[in-house]
């Protein structure tokens, strides 16, 4: 079993990749450098208005126009992995070139230009779906439908490919919102990235895929040739290695429907929030609940309804009806200003959601963004648990900054929170994003402290050093920002200000001197809100930073403080991280514990529904 747990850790990768504001400067020029050179060779070849697409741990994907004004995809790999990995964009242009559906780019050309991979395809109109919600919140029913359609019709295409006349199912393996493109005007949805695709070894019967007995008989049947994808979205077969099925799409195509339906950004919330709490049909959510079953044989029998059934279940009559109040359950301020953050979220005190211990050590891994992109990390934790990180880590897509404190309780839920939104437009979504993380904390039944502080990465203080011997110091021009707030109203003014500190925390490694902690005791002295964190490794520290005066009167002694930190810097020793947050004020919201979230269909006869009493 420990060889098992071992062996699917190492099979997870980095779906996403760093800030390019938590890079260390040398590595932002690496990355910038590169960047421009793929253009560049692009622009060489012809290719105009080209821009980057995004990146992500095998490579660089980048749009451009050619001579015809069509719009296309390339990827590039990045040189700097092992060649066998390299190898995997030559991989993935072969099974692209397999497929031919309406609802996949067309492949165009595989190149090599000096050791360079270079993939190019069409380019999917419209915005990924994981856009979509974070930009609309949870999707109509109407539109969850029909794109339900659209992949239950792409699954039976994949199911039904053949290769010289035999059949060669294709596995996509990596079915996720923010890999599929939707064009709004239309409604038509395109699955990219065919990067973890493969021929399946198992039919969806389960029976093993050869041409004839001698191929079966050489046929490697010990082996999967799967590849891993977002373990958010991944069924569990996948994820533990077993052969490849086409039940592995199926799996992340109810896990999409499932996040789309409820906004959140993984599968793991469905024992919390299951689908029939969610406002959906009865057939149509039963049947989502049944993809996302434990059991085995239920899955796959929903899975084959799903396919079976969704051709008539998208004829179903499915007007917008105000079925759910998504009022935040959190104080949220909402700035009438729109300002470009690029949020993070650096969350501690995580360990009491394990349920147990892993041989795989994480006390290395010091980047506060380990949630983002080492989700290995969140093995050992239950699905509510994991949903609940999940959920923490999706309010960093948004523009917020703040900070949030919660604490289990016997009697229930104890939350202290700061959360600044700076897009008006977003509030909807976001209100969402932040009831589900209520939702899923009141889920989960431990006593315990979580505590959470988002921060624009773009004022993280980058100082480096040439050696261990030689101290860190802050270059002359740092400062450590802050902000400015209106006057308080005398309401406000009179309610106690907070300090969030409980000790010392088992999943920060960094102790700071005694000189910085001085200078943070006596800023705990002023109305403020916000938070600091000192994350050190040998060569290299950051301090993240988001505060807000809220007492104009004292400016000069923050300011003064801040600096006085920033000038101590060298005084710290030791790798790891280390923070503080205080709140603006003592606002505890209480909420009791909820295991799972009540049932809400969608009503049998929506044209007879009645906002006053409610749908079913």
């Amino acid at each position: 079993m420990a060889l098992m747990q071992e062996r699917n850790l190492r099979n997870f990768y980095i779906p996403e990749e760093q800030s390019i504001y938590l890079l260390n400067a040398n590595d932002a020029k690496k990355l910038k450098d590169w960047v421009a050179l793929c253009i560049s060779k692009l622009q060489q070849l012809g290719y105009r208005d080209i821009h980057l697409l995004g990146k992500g741990a095998y490579g660089f994907a980048f749009a451009g126009l050619g001579i015809n004004d069509e719009c296309y995809v390339f990827k590039f790999s990045r040189i700097n992995l092992p060649q066998h990995i390299q190898e995997r964009l030559a991989d993935e242009a072969y099974m692209l070139s397999q497929v031919q559906h309406p609802a996949v780019p067309r492949y165009i050309t595989y190149q090599v230009v000096r050791k360079q991979g270079i993939l190019m395809m069409d380019r999917a109109p419209g915005i990924d779906l994981e856009q979509y919600s974070l930009q609309h919140g949870r999707l109509p029913v109407r539109l969850l439908v029909d794109l339900a359609a659209q992949l239950a019709e792409l699954l039976q295409y994949l199911r039904s490919i053949e290769k010289d006349g035999s059949p060669a199912p294709i596995v996509h393996g990596d079915i996720k919102p923010s890999n599929l493109v939707f064009e709004e005007q239309s409604g038509h949805l395109s699955l990219i990235d065919w990067g973890s695709s493969v021929f399946a070894q198992l039919d969806h019967e389960g029976h093993y895929l050869s041409n004839n007995v001698m191929q079966l008989m050489s046929a490697d049947l010990q082996h999967s040739n799967a590849r891993m994808g977002d373990v958010y979205f991944i069924g569990p077969e996948q994820r533990s290695g077993q052969l490849s099925s086409p039940r592995f799409d199926e799996q992340g195509v109810a896990s999409t429907l499932y996040a789309l339906a409820s906004g959140q950004a993984c599968r793991f919330g469905r024992k919390a929030i299951p689908a029939r709490s969610l406002g959906l049909p009865l057939e149509f959510a039963t049947m989502l609940d049944s993809m996302l079953a434990d059991d085995l044989t239920l899955r796959q029998q929903a899975g084959d309804y799903f396919i079976k059934q969704m051709p008539r279940l998208k004829q179903l009559v499915l007007p917008e009806l105000p079925l759910f109040d998504d009022s935040p359950v959190l104080p949220v301020w909402v700035s009438p200003q729109r300002r470009e953050l690029d949020t993070v979220v650096y969350s501690s005190r995580k360990s009491f959601l394990r349920e147990h211990n892993e041989e795989l050590d994480i006390a290395y891994v010091d980047d506060v963004q380990l949630e983002r992109y080492y989700k290995n990390y969140l093995e050992g934790m239950g699905e509510t648990e994991k949903a609940f990180i999940a959920a923490v880590s999706r309010l960093g897509r948004y523009p917020v900054v703040g900070g949030l404190a919660i604490h289990w309780q016997a009697g229930g839920i104890y939350i202290d929170s700061s959360l600044n939104l700076y897009d008006q437009s977003l509030s909807q979504a976001f209100a969402l994003a932040v009831n589900n993380v209520v939702t899923l904390a009141r889920a989960i039944g431990k006593v315990g402290i979580f505590k959470a502080c988002l921060f624009n990465a773009r004022n993280t203080i980058h100082i480096s050093r040439a050696s261990e011997a030689e101290p860190f110091v802050a270059p002359a021009e740092s400062r450590i920002p802050y902000q400015l707030a209106p006057v308080l109203s005398a309401e406000e003014a009179s309610k106690q200000h907070s300090y969030f500190e409980d000790g010392k925390d088992p999943d920060e490694q960094l102790v700071l001197p005694d000189a910085i902690m001085d200078d943070i005791a006596r800023l705990n002295l002023i109305r403020h809100t916000g938070c600091i964190i000192f994350e050190v490794t040998p060569l290299y520290m950051k301090i993240h930073s988001y505060y807000r005066l809220l007492d104009p009167a004292a400016e000069p002694e923050f300011n003064r403080l801040l600096q006085s930190i920033l000038s101590k810097v060298g005084l710290i020793s030791g790798d790891g991280v280390g923070g503080f947050m205080k709140l603006p004020y003592k606002d505890t919201r209480k909420f009791s514990h909820q295991s799972q979230a009540p049932q809400l269909l969608y009503p049998a006869n929506p044209l007879q529904f009645n906002a006053a009493s409610g749908p079913c």
